[in-house]
């Protein structure tokens, strides 16, 4: 695991080693364990290094033997053992027991496809001497990420657009990508804050060489998996048997290793599978917790480690501002707006104190339908059949009549969501029950110069949509949810939270086969009627507690409603005051104001909304990014 980073000069000119060795140490935090540079005229490579596996020895950059081929990798092949087996057959030779040695070595055997031989997360820089090539490669899930900036003189490339920033002389603001984040929390690749700066996306590989480039997809959940028809009781011993597997490849490595745990059946599931492959081993086990009852998961996470017999750690969250200020926000280099960003902070920090490797539960949700959404989803199809005169004014009349709360997913939250959304085709209701500023919303906070040409921020989700293709709506729903929100939302969050902390979190219900293998299923064997996970809980009915097996979706939130009522308070009358935003150039202050005001004299619920408009004013200063 580690940070990489490097330039490629177009115009045939040296690299500055000195501009390079800054941009690979904005990425310390990633590795703290080394610094390793190729540099060779035009072309650079770096990366800092968090040792975990081959700690001793495997340092990077790695090379081929005849020096042909270099590359930095972030990550872990977690089938490394076996493509240096097969590789060994081939000739080759290995000068560590490093997972990343085998990158360079499967490259030379078979070119720019080698990507789809790797198993595990990562994303990869190589250059290939012979041929003046430079291939950049993530993940298939997109669990690490990679940004790049590249035009007719250079490519700069880095695991964060802090190294990336660090070898340009500047970067202006894309406002689509402003408009996307107000609407969803965070930027959905191709795009980043920076209008130059972009995203590789999971499962792609770019390809620059002689000055031009292509990004290709060398793999999709669609293309590459057909529906298959088998029973219920057949999909969870297959599910049970490819977990296993995945947990089983994914406990490698040679420093201290533990487990994230929630209380929640994805989590819980992963301890429970490490559980029966090592019945005598110690687990640690760590969780976070909140003082607001409705949020928090403590009890039911130490009733699964006293069920599992881990080592369990917990800790009761609540944030300063100036924690908020000096450390959690300068961790996202672009605006980012998920209110569990603040706990997963903390829980990074405290298993780091125990532990270098932490596996955690994240996809469960996309893979076996946890999401209210799917209900949801399912619902509508009915009540779009009622009568116009029912859903178009009785039913949105009726929420007047409900109380505003500032607990955890409340009645009135659920059924006002439900009722604005519902009436539009199913794609893009799927698509509004994540959104926070709707377009309407955004053409009044914006100021106008930037809003107008502007796109639907559905465009986005659009181009993930399945409709037409051989796939049941909800499984076309989890393929959107997994190239949108999981990619760039759930794994953004947990890669930098934990990175910043140094420290690795590996997601093995996100292994290939495994994720392949879920989505082959149809709808109804992963959700019958209304059911969600219910493939999932049936397949861990023996490993873990009853009440884990019944318990509805929560998700990892943070009850961030009351926070800027409270101990975060301080922090709307700094950043979203009239004279900042002013200043700033990007947000009208009078409609911020109005939002504000409704949050605190309790006529509206705009906890999210807040949280939205706070962070992005708070990167803004940051960053200088004043217009």
């Amino acid at each position: 695991m580690c940070g990489i980073t490097g330039i490629v000069e177009a115009t045939g000119q040296p690299v500055d080693r000195e501009r390079l060795l800054a941009m690979c140490r904005t990425l310390h935090h990633r590795g703290p364990d080394g610094e390793g540079v190729f540099l060779d005229g035009s072309v650079g490579l770096a990366m800092r290094r968090l040792a975990v596996v081959d700690v001793a020895g495997g340092h990077q950059p790695v090379r081929n033997e005849a020096g042909t081929v270099h590359a930095v990798v972030n990550g872990e092949i977690y089938n490394h053992r076996s493509l240096r087996q097969e590789l060994r057959q081939l000739g080759h030779t290995f000068t560590s027991d490093s997972d990343c040695e085998v990158v360079p070595h499967l490259y030379e055997e078979y070119g720019k496809d080698f990507v789809s031989r790797l198993e595990g997360m990562f994303a990869i820089a190589l250059w290939d001497t012979e041929h003046q090539r430079l291939l950049l490669s993530r993940d298939r899930a997109g669990v690490k990420p990679l940004y790049y900036f590249l035009d007719n003189r250079r490519v700069v490339f880095g695991s964060e657009i802090r190294a990336v920033l660090a070898g340009l002389d500047g970067a202006a603001l894309d406002p689509q990508a402003l408009s996307d984040y107000l609407s969803l929390m965070y930027i959905p690749g191709p795009r980043s804050i920076y209008s130059d700066v972009r995203k590789l996306e999971p499962g792609r590989t770019l390809v620059w060489q002689d000055g031009t480039h292509t990004v290709r997809r060398y793999w999709d959940l669609a293309a590459d998996t057909a529906q298959r028809r088998v029973s219920a009781d057949r999909a969870m011993r297959s599910v049970r048997e490819l977990l296993s597997a995945s947990v089983e490849e994914q406990l490698m490595g040679d420093v201290p290793l533990g487990f994230f745990l929630s209380g929640g059946l994805d989590s819980g599931s992963v301890v429970a599978t490490a559980r029966r492959l090592h019945p005598d081993a110690e687990l640690k086990t760590f969780t976070i917790g909140f003082a607001d009852r409705s949020y928090d998961e403590r009890q039911q996470a130490a009733l699964v480690a006293r069920h599992l017999r881990t080592t369990h750690t917990e800790l009761v969250v609540e944030p300063t501002a100036e924690d908020v200020v000096d450390r959690i926000a300068p961790t996202f280099d672009e605006p980012f707006a998920d209110p569990s960003m603040i706990p997963t902070y903390y829980l990074c920090e405290l298993a780091r104190s125990q532990v270098t490797v932490a596996l955690s539960g994240d996809g469960g949700d996309e893979l076996f339908a946890g999401y209210r959404s799917y209900q949801a989803d399912k619902i509508a199809r009915y009540y779009r059949h009622l009568p116009r005169g029912l859903t178009t004014r009785l039913a949105p009349s009726m929420l007047r009549f409900l109380p505003v709360s500032h607990n955890r997913a409340s009645l009135e939250f659920k059924a006002r969501r439900f009722v604005d959304n519902v009436l539009h085709d199913p794609a893009r209701s799927h698509y509004l029950w994540r959104v926070v500023f709707h377009e309407e919303h955004k053409a009044r906070l914006l100021h106008p110069d930037l809003y107008a040409g502007l796109l639907d921020t559905y465009d986005t989700h659009a181009r993930h949509d399945l409709a037409g293709r051989s796939f049941d709506r909800l499984t076309g729903h989890q393929y959107t949810d997994a190239n949108v929100y999981l990619a760039e939302d759930v794994l953004a969050k947990t890669d930098r939270t934990s990175m910043a902390h140094s420290l690795e979190v590996r997601v093995p219900l996100l292994s290939t086969p495994l994720m392949e293998y879920a989505f082959s299923l149809r709808g109804s064997v992963k959700m019958p009627g209304y059911q969600p996970k219910r493939l999932l809980r049936e397949a861990m009915r023996h490993a873990l507690p009853p009440s884990v097996l019944t318990m509805g979706k929560k998700g990892f939130n943070a009850p961030m409603p009351r926070w800027l009522t409270g101990p975060l308070r301080p922090l709307l009358d700094e950043y979203l005051s009239r004279d900042v935003l002013r200043r700033q150039g990007y947000l009208q202050p009078d409609e911020v104001a109005r939002w504000v005001g409704r949050h605190l004299d309790g006529t509206a619920e705009h906890g999210r909304e807040l949280w939205i408009l706070l962070m992005f004013s708070m990167w803004v200063e940051e960053h200088k990014a004043h217009r």
